[in-house]
Order: structure tokens, then C-alpha cells, then sequence
């Protein structure tokens, strides 16, 4: 198989199934503890930025639902027509997440779930620190990342015979590179998922002084 553009094969298994992830993960529990948390952190009528954002469930929606101002990123054409028509009160733009800019501290908090382990390794750490310039000072990062390192495919991903991939770091190299982005890690739990997990950080820009 031709992974030469990695992130391609990404947005073309994101637009083929579309709806079967939505159907697999939109109405996911685990997501709402984070999201209530995140709500307690940040001020009301907060602008957040959901980078990863999928067809904008859940994450979008509740956030929108609660009143904040929501700005959905994903490289998935079809995943971001679905967020437009499942979120209507939220803005959506399709966009690498390694390439779209924003200006500095135009978000109280940027979350990113399950989205980094898509995005080849070496783009991560800039990644991460274009994340904490986007962050207002004493905003909040809320990611998903990798507990353990893998590079890999799946050929049949979610049943739909499309194939998908990752690529991720352990979750001490994410705390590195979190803390190097300028962030102060404030939280970190592993999050289990079959046999295996992500690790789930929350993470700060420091307020001048601090």
C-alpha cells in the first residue's frame, strides 16, 4: 500500500466513513466527564477550538450547546459538510491541522481528541506548539495522544474496508513535547481501549508571572 502521503490516506478513510464513525463514536460517554471539566475551566461564552473536529459529535455540539463559540478543524471534506449540518451554531473549516493558522491567544481552550495520533510524528511537535501561541493565557489544552508508540495501518477500519492510519509516541514523549510547546501539564490518565489505551493530558498556558 502507497503511504507516501500519509495524512492523504487519513482525509480519504475520514470522507469513506463518514457515517460509520459517527455511528461508532458520536454518542461516546467517555467524552462527557472531559467536557464538563473543560466547561468548569474556562469562562463562559468561552472561544474554543475543536481540532479534529469530525463530524463536530460530540465535542462541538456540547460545547456549542453550553453557549461557547466553537471553531471545528478537520481534513475530512465529507466530516466537515456533517459538523456544518449537525452543528449548524458552530464554525467548521476543512484544513490540515499542521497548516491552518490562527491568530495568538484567539482561544480559552483548544481540544484535540484523537486527532494528534493521526499526524505523522516529526509534525506533532510544532504542531503542539503553534497550540499553545493559539491559547490565551491561562487557556487549556485538552488532548488525546498516544500511551504507547506504534506506526500502523488498519486495512478494514471500523468494518467499512476502508483503511486508516496512525502514528504516535509514548506518553512520556508527549509530556515532553507538551512541556518543550511552552504548556504546563497539569493532568494526564491513561484511558483504556481494548487491549490497549491513549493517554488523555490537560495542560495550561502558563499566565505571565507564573
Amino acid at each position: 500500500m502507497d503511504i507516501d502521503d500519509p495524512k492523504d490516506l487519513v482525509r480519504r478513510g475520514y470522507d469513506a466513513l463518514a457515517r460509520h464513525y459517527e455511528e461508532s463514536y458520536a454518542t461516546e460517554s467517555k467524552y462527557r466527564p472531559w467536557l464538563d471539566t473543560l466547561q468548569q475551566r474556562v469562562p463562559p461564552a468561552a472561544a474554543v477550538l475543536d481540532l479534529g473536529c469530525g463530524c463536530g459529535l460530540p465535542v462541538a455540539r456540547a460545547l456549542a450547546a453550553a453557549g461557547h463559540r466553537v471553531t471545528g478543524v478537520d481534513i475530512s471534506e465529507v466530516q466537515i459538510r456533517r459538523a456544518r449540518e449537525l452543528v449548524p451554531e458552530a464554525e467548521f473549516r476543512r484544513a490540515d491541522a499542521t497548516a491552518v493558522e490562527f491568530p495568538d491567544a484567539s482561544f480559552d481552550a483548544v481540544v484535540s481528541l484523537y486527532a494528534l495520533i493521526h499526524i505523522p510524528l516529526a509534525e506533532q511537535p510544532p504542531l503542539l506548539a503553534k497550540i499553545a501561541t493559539w491559547l490565551r493565557p491561562g487557556g487549556w489544552f485538552l488532548g488525546t495522544t498516544g500511551h504507547s508508540a506504534w506506526t500502523g495501518t488498519d486495512d478494514n477500519w471500523l468494518g467499512g474496508g476502508a483503511t486508516m492510519w496512525w502514528s504516535h509516541a509514548d506518553a512520556a514523549t508527549y509530556r515532553d513535547w507538551l512541556t518543550q510547546a511552552g504548556l504546563s501539564v497539569q493532568g494526564e490518565e491513561f484511558v483504556p481501549e481494548g487491549d490497549s489505551g491513549h493517554a488523555l493530558f490537560w495542560a495550561r498556558r502558563p499566565v505571565a508571572g507564573e
